[in-house]
């Protein structure tokens, strides 16, 4: 598995990250949307259906879909503590992916490990 190091560095590097307190909708399911969040402080609650599926952490990303041609919001991501999170839209995430190939797998690997997650639990 690859080190968070690796996306907290990319996310770490984005200007204005946003804060959420606990229980703030990031975004609801269905949704469009246009960038990727990674989490830099605190933990996000994933949701499908209202049904909580995971809690993520620090130095995970989340919403990735929306940059590899999935048109809407799969899952509602809640924050479930204080949390402060960095994104990247389409542009940024290319550049970070030529920038930092190892970016990419990693991104690839929490899409796909994600996918699996909710197919098993719903």
């Amino acid at each position: 598995m690859l080190s968070p190091v690796v996306t907290l560095s990319i996310f770490q590097k984005q200007p204005d990250p946003q804060t959420f307190s606990p229980g703030e909708v990031i975004f609801k399911e269905g949704q469009p949307g246009d960038c990727m969040y990674g989490i830099l402080e605190g933990e996000v609650e994933i949701l499908v259906n209202d049904k909580s599926i995971e809690i993520i952490h620090s130095g995970e990303v989340f919403g990735t879909g929306i940059l590899v041609g999935i048109k809407a919001r799969t899952y509602t991501a809640i924050a479930k503590t204080n949390c402060k999170l960095a994104y990247l839209d389409e542009s940024g995430f290319l550049f970070a992916v030529q920038e930092t190939p190892v970016f990419a797998i990693k991104v690839m690997k929490s899409y796909s490990e994600r996918l699996s997650r909710l197919q098993h639990k719903l």
